[in-house]
């Protein structure tokens, strides 16, 4: 009897264990710090505009709980026990809540729930899209509320959050093409071509942002085009009959109206803004984000290639070139905002959001379609650079104690952290770390996100990680969480995924739906809306949608993850066929005055940076698991606010 009774209590000592580590759970340390903060005398402040968190902040009652983010301790190296200042966190032992997470997300997905979630995704894209062309077409965006059009503010030309996206055509329409084509709506894509050639012109007194026509309108257009073109019609029969390059006409009409930026710039680096009529307007602002003049050498380098020109590629590749010239010599990282005449960084904030995040992304992504080993070169650069001086947090993502990684805002110069807030479109970064095999670290940052929007039903504009709150409290339907859910997924098939596209299709039809469309949230905490549909909600947000909830047997027929076809999406969501003309040009020496590059990279010499393999796969054992060990989700949850 002595045995059973030393069974029984080593098993009650065991549960005493188990209850404690429930009780504190994973960011006990994280905690820690908070409280610690409450109690300092030297408490962080810094000033604020508006809200409950303001108010503390001046009083000085919040301070920072990542301790660790407020130095330059970790960075991304290895790991160290003295940046973390809790207890170790012991995957595993997260006890009921832990296998509420598992209960919750590890069930499998049934091919009858993603095909009612593959309709509705395209149900949301239909009401939108009709509704467009019912209340707002021939107007560049449709406002749901009041069901009707829009177009640039003349009677405001300081309105940027218009104008700079709004150029009088119809740009709602042309954002959606090919969105058409991948659902599989062949007559409606033939009509809306149609549409776009008999009644767009380009010819209009329209100052635009040089970044916005180019990504939503140039890449559209090329888009179409090559779906039509396409000798496979891999979406169904998309041709059109006595089509004669129409599409292809209208980017090249286009492109030259956009050339005017990049003259009369003593740096190559474009002006950000042009009138598509008469050229760069007087006066015009000689800074610019590095995103919009550094994110244009995808579309410009398909249209060059497509028609034997040069002049697109390299004017958009001298403007990549020269804003690389400008980075930090000591750690490799580039500013935010750069005066194009001067080549001095106005803004010198260096992060993954909004300014910086398309640059990166097409580093990486003119690689993809074009070979040109440089584009390779400065992305591992780039990357390894963001590893060194951005990143946050323990090592690994899935093993081992300290805070979940995350990536921060820093001073380009000294790596210093300079706030502590984060914004939406940062939430791209994990598809394109799958895009470079780097898996695991895609999970936790994907991790973040989505419990930022698990919190509120979507994102905010800008969330301080500090204060667990938003900074800005707006969501205008974005598309990156719903682009790296779907990535991840097709990393992974993971049903993890599944559900959380699910979460994010039932907030958008919660939240978002209005009588005509659906509508920006003003406010994400009161849920109130705004009269706005920008185009991206047709072009990307429901494409990537509907792409994550293709049935498994519809997944080897559709042509977007057959095997035998390869695609990439542009930075708003147009897809294009990785084809071998792309990596052919018909011009020498683009740049004469450079030692000649003509080397070619195989696509095994793709790997991220910081990886020990060219793709750092989650392993097939761990697809039916979570993606992130249920006590890592319940300690991101606790790092937002959520429990």
């Amino acid at each position: 009897m002595q045995w059973r009774s030393l069974v029984l209590a080593l098993l009650a000592l065991r549960l005493a264990g188990h209850a404690l580590l429930w009780l504190a759970g994973p960011s006990l340390g994280f905690y820690q710090q908070r409280l610690r903060a409450f109690a300092s005398s030297t408490a962080a402040c810094s000033p604020a505009t508006e809200g409950s968190s303001a108010r503390c902040l001046k009083a000085g009652l919040v301070g920072p709980h990542w301790a660790s983010f407020l130095g330059r301790g970790w960075g991304g190296g290895p790991f160290s026990s003295s940046s973390s200042s809790g207890p170790a966190v012991v995957p595993g032992s997260g006890g009921r809540d832990d296998d509420e997470y598992e209960q919750r997300y590890s069930r499998s997905f049934p091919p009858h729930l993603r095909s009612q979630l593959r309709d509705a995704a395209r149900s949301m894209f239909v009401f939108g899209y009709d509704n467009y062309m019912a209340h707002a077409f021939p107007q560049d965006e449709l406002n749901p509320i009041e069901c009707r059009g829009r177009g640039p503010d003349r009677a405001d030309p300081s309105n940027l959050n218009i104008n700079d996206v709004l150029g009088n055509y119809s740009l709602t329409l042309i954002d959606a093409l090919d969105t058409l084509a991948v659902m599989g709506n062949s007559s409606e894509f033939r009509k809306a071509v149609k549409l776009v050639i008999d009644t767009v012109s380009f010819d209009t007194d329209s100052t635009v942002q040089v970044f916005e026509a180019t990504i939503r309108v140039l890449g559209s257009l090329l888009s179409a085009h090559i779906i039509i073109t396409d000798a496979k019609q891999p979406f169904g029969d998309m041709t059109i009959k006595g089509y004669d390059n129409e599409l292809l006409h209208m980017a090249h009409d286009l492109a030259v109206r956009l050339l005017p930026a990049f003259e009369n710039t003593k740096t190559g680096i474009p002006y950000p803004r042009v009138n598509l009529r008469t050229g760069v307007p007087s006066g015009s602002d000689n800074e610019t984000c590095t995103a919009g003049a550094g994110s244009l050498l995808v579309e410009f380098g398909i249209l060059s290639r497509l028609l034997g020109d040069s002049t697109f590629e390299w004017v958009a590749r001298r403007a990549v070139k020269a804003l690389w010239s400008l980075r930090s010599n000591d750690t490799g990282l580039l500013g935010n905002v750069v005066n194009i005449q001067t080549g001095h960084w106005v803004g010198k904030q260096s992060g993954l959001g909004a300014g910086l995040d398309s640059f990166y992304e097409y580093l990486l992504k003119s690689y993809i379609l074009f070979g040109e080993k440089e584009d390779l070169e400065m992305f591992n650069d780039a990357y390894r650079s963001i590893q060194n001086h951005l990143r946050r947090g323990r090592e690994a993502c899935n093993e081992g104690e300290g805070d979940p990684p995350l990536y921060v805002n820093v001073n380009m110069f000294s790596g210093q952290l300079m706030n502590t807030w984060i914004d939406s479109l940062q939430a791209f970064f994990p598809g394109l770390q799958v895009l470079i095999g780097d898996v695991e670290d895609a999970i936790c940052l994907h991790a973040f996100y989505y419990a930022i929007w698990k919190r509120y039903g979507a994102l905010p504009e800008r969330y301080n990680w500090q204060l667990q709150a938003p900074d800005v409290l707006f969501y205008p339907l974005r598309p990156e969480l719903v682009e790296s859910t779907y990535l991840l997924y097709q990393a992974t098939k993971n049903p993890f995924y599944l559900h959380v596209g699910m979460d994010i299709l039932q907030s958008l039809e919660k939240y978002t739906k209005a009588k005509c469309g659906y509508a920006t949230l003003h406010h994400v905490i009161e849920k109130s809306k705004e009269d706005r549909m920008e185009s991206f909600f047709l072009s990307e947000t429901c494409k990537y949608l509907f792409l994550s909830f293709l049935l498994q047997l519809f997944d080897e027929e559709n042509p977007v993850h057959k095997s035998g076809n390869r695609y990439m999406f542009t930075t708003e969501g147009h897809i294009v066929s990785l084809d071998k003309r792309l990596r052919v040009t018909v011009w020498q020496d683009t740049f004469p005055d450079e030692p000649k590059k003509t080397e070619k990279v195989k696509p095994n010499d793709l790997r991220a940076v910081n990886s020990t393999s060219n793709c750092n796969r989650v392993p097939d054992e761990r697809r039916y698991l979570l993606p992130l060990k249920s006590i890592y989700m319940r300690q991101i949850d606790q790092m937002v606010g959520l429990i």
